[in-house]
């Protein structure tokens, strides 16, 4: 028997995060949580999101009460503790030192398709800070130099592609056993969702698995090139490490 493990998967958003939580949902020994810190940083920034009064009122909105949860062990004597984390909820007084007790994986995008999905939800194109790419970044690079190791790093586009072949090497990068069960599931809502599925979830509440990958032409005003372009070398770093396959779990174990 595996020992309990609290796995941090950390996206930004417009990504198939929701999809993702999903996929881990459905193993039997596997518990989720659904962007924990999300009624934090509607606190901070006042972002008026789809229902943030809501979320305010039900959820805890300390950083640091969240995080004596989140870093609290596995619940419900299941073997996993999924957590289903957007980047961009870090903000900068957020300290990091309680990451290192959680084992960190990162869910990227490429950046253009990311600012494009949320240009069609938001009626403003997306500051740098709301894609979560900078934050996504910080993180990384915080659990590499205190521990060093670089964490598991799958990109949507892979997974998409071939989710089988992505979330075993996933899987074997963190000694945890690949399900066929994460692949397919059923369709409708989950008790584990959070009050905003209602808002974003549609598309996923009638999914039975991953959708697959169809290449998307972006094109974006002139205006959003120099972000674009700072998002692309911030994505870049993180990019070269994907788990693309066994190789890439090979090429770890050396490191």
């Amino acid at each position: 028997m595996m020992n309990p493990i609290t796995l941090a998967m950390w996206s930004g958003p417009r990504n198939i995060s929701t999809a993702m939580m999903r996929s881990w949902g459905n193993r039997a020994d596997t518990m989720v949580v659904d962007e924990p810190l999300y009624a934090y940083y509607l606190t901070r920034t006042e972002h008026q999101h789809p229902g943030a009064d809501e979320i305010v009122a039900h959820y805890e909105t300390d950083w640091r009460r969240v995080v004596q949860q989140l870093t609290a062990g596995v619940p419900n004597g299941k073997q996993i503790y999924y957590q289903k984390h957007m980047t961009h909820h870090i903000l900068d007084e957020v300290e990091l030192g309680w990451v290192l007790s959680l084992t960190n994986c990162f869910l990227i995008r490429n950046p253009a398709e990311v600012i494009a999905s949320q240009s069609k939800v938001f009626e403003q194109y997306p500051q740098i800070d709301q894609t979560g790419i900078p934050q996504q970044v910080r993180i990384f690079e915080y659990v590499c130099q205190h521990t060093g190791k670089i964490p598991p790093v799958i990109d949507a586009s892979d997974v998409l592609k071939n989710p089988r072949q992505t979330l075993s090497a996933l899987c074997d990068a963190l000694s945890i056993p690949f399900e066929e069960g994460m692949l397919q599931w059923a369709t409708g809502s989950r008790p584990t969702d959070g009050i905003w599925a209602k808002y974003w979830y549609h598309a996923v509440e009638q999914s039975t698995a991953f959708k697959p990958y169809e290449p998307q032409a972006v094109e974006l005003p002139p205006s959003l090139q120099p972000m674009l372009d700072a998002c692309n070398a911030l994505y870049a770093t993180i990019f070269a490490h994907r788990l693309a396959g066994t190789s890439r779990v090979q090429e770890q174990d050396t490191i």
